[in-house]
């Protein structure tokens, strides 16, 4: 299974969703992170550097990497032909599953205008008679992704639609983060995510837990298909 995260700065994947990935790394399937810019607007680190980082980073979740022009840090837009680039991606990757930051504003405006973007694609990408996607190489036939999630930052949108056991990666998640060791100067961003992945793991009755958040219904063909339970009567 190909699975795409895409992020609007180089450590929002690793805050974000990383650890979800490192799972279905190990699991065998095939990762992609598309990042929309190199932080150039960020106050500490350099854009190479910033780049440096992320490269690491996903060595250690395995995944591939590929940087964006988006405009730029700060300069993000929400405008079609910025979604028609991402639902070309989309289609190259032959993306089954695609994971974006949340949607709704935050602290960095580029967040939420990088998970809307990525909605669009997606639909976008499945449209054959799109005129705009047409004329380029074969791969990029119109595709449909089977799911999009929304992973959260440094901040929850409420209860999630879907939680994850990361226990077993929590290690590997944290040598992922550390990797952006510049973005570290001003915030505890490393203490901050593993304290709210030990919250939400309570809930589970395990030590780490992520949470996701549905773009659509998740359908069941049976309610016996969930083997698994948040709760513990």
């Amino acid at each position: 299974m190909n699975i795409l995260a895409v992020g609007a700065h180089p450590d929002d994947i690793e805050f974000g969703c990383a650890h979800v990935l490192l799972k279905e790394t190990r699991k065998g399937n095939r990762v992609k992170y598309l990042v929309l810019s190199k932080g150039e607007a960020g106050s500490h680190g350099s854009s190479d550097g910033r780049e440096t980082e992320a490269r690491a980073a996903a060595k250690i979740i395995g995944a591939e990497i590929e940087f964006l022009d988006f405009g730029g840090d700060c300069h993000m837009e929400r405008l079609p032909d910025n979604a028609f680039k991402l639902a070309v991606e989309i289609r190259k990757f032959q993306a089954a599953i695609v994971l974006a930051p949340h949607y709704e504003e935050n602290q960095h405006p580029d967040h939420a205008v990088a998970g809307q973007l990525t909605r669009d694609a997606c639909r976008f990408a499945r449209y054959a008679g799109l005129d705009a996607l047409k004329g380029f190489s074969a791969e990029a036939n119109a595709h449909a992704v089977s799911a999009l999630y929304f992973y959260g930052i440094t901040k929850e949108f409420g209860a999630p639609d879907l939680v994850l056991d990361i226990s077993s990666v929590a290690d590997d998640w944290i040598k992922a983060m550390e990797c952006h060791a510049s973005q570290m100067r001003t915030r505890g961003y490393v203490d901050q995510r593993i304290a709210a992945a030990r919250h939400l793991g309570l809930s589970l009755g395990v030590t780490h837990a992520a949470g996701l958040y549905a773009n659509d219904p998740i359908r069941l063909d049976a309610l016996s298909d969930l083997s698994l339970s948040s709760r513990h009567f």
